[in-house]
């Protein structure tokens, strides 16, 4: 990405978007830095139940404001309960009917939480993991297709995962196994869409501090990562910038791990 604004004249849906220490927020910064009009979506009903709270709406637009190398550029936000059945169509639907288009999604919203190993499971827990990380993403990707325009270049579609796939995840099967469906369902959407010009990759940030790795539990994990530092929101974020980007056109169906080499022994 040689040009100040690649992304400039490109429209971005990036969900997950509540509080400027996420992952979501932090890719976002980097799509409006790159140029492109963006639509965040949160859910504050979710961040509030948080340790860690949500945060002020107007403070994080303000914040994402501050990064637009174009004073023209579009920015726009909604509160978005995605386990809501027709959720995922209207989002997609108000991106295009209010900035025109959309060449770009990223689905960083998920569900943590509330979750529990064999014998503390129950279907409510397993079924709300999988309205929150999998059904709603799968939704999105579909609208995203029903919508996107095959004549604009540089159709993209990123999910995001976890560390499922490289070692156990004690106390989540439920989010483990929501998180699971995506990166396995990568190679078959990525077939179905790449005619359409449509990459199709899925991004396993590996563990990020937004809060939840402050004080000991980030102590206890950072002899494990090899560089000597907590992974960081920007760290998947400038992955994701330029997976969406025009120097990835030949990458797709992909399962990519950005961890700086973390180490779960």
């Amino acid at each position: 990405m040689n040009s100040p604004a690649p992304l400039l004249g490109r429209v971005a849906l990036v969900t997950g978007v509540g509080r400027r220490r996420g992952i979501g927020f932090a890719i976002a910064s980097r799509l409006v830095q790159a140029g492109a009009d963006v639509l965040i979506s949160q859910f504050r009903g979710h961040d509030a139940d948080q340790p860690w709270g949500a945060d002020d709406p107007d403070q994080v637009m303000a914040a994402l404001l501050a990064r637009r190398p174009e004073p023209g550029q579009r920015l726009l936000a909604v509160d978005a309960d995605l386990t809501g059945l027709a959720v995922p169509d209207e989002l997609v639907d108000r991106a295009v009917a209010e900035l025109g288009a959309l060449d770009i999604l990223v689905c960083d919203h998920a569900r943590s939480g509330g979750d529990g190993a064999l014998g503390q499971l129950d279907a409510a827990m397993i079924d709300g993991h999988y309205a929150a990380n999998t059904r709603s993403s799968l939704l999105l990707a579909q609208a995203f297709a029903r919508v996107h325009d095959d004549s604009r270049p540089g159709g993209r579609l990123v999910f995001l995962t976890s560390g499922q796939g490289h070692g156990p995840m004690p106390g989540e099967v439920a989010y483990a196994a929501s998180k699971a469906a995506l990166a396995g369902i990568t190679a078959t959407i990525a077939h179905q869409l790449a005619p359409r010009g449509i990459t199709v990759n899925t991004v396993n940030p590996g563990p990020v501090n937004t809060a939840y790795l402050d004080g000991e539990a980030g102590a206890a994990l950072l002899p494990r990562f090899p560089f000597g530092r907590l992974g960081e929101p920007d760290d998947p974020a400038r992955l994701i910038a330029w997976l969406v980007s025009d120097d990835a056109a030949w990458v797709t169906a992909q399962v990519i791990t950005t961890d700086g080499g973390f180490s779960l022994f």
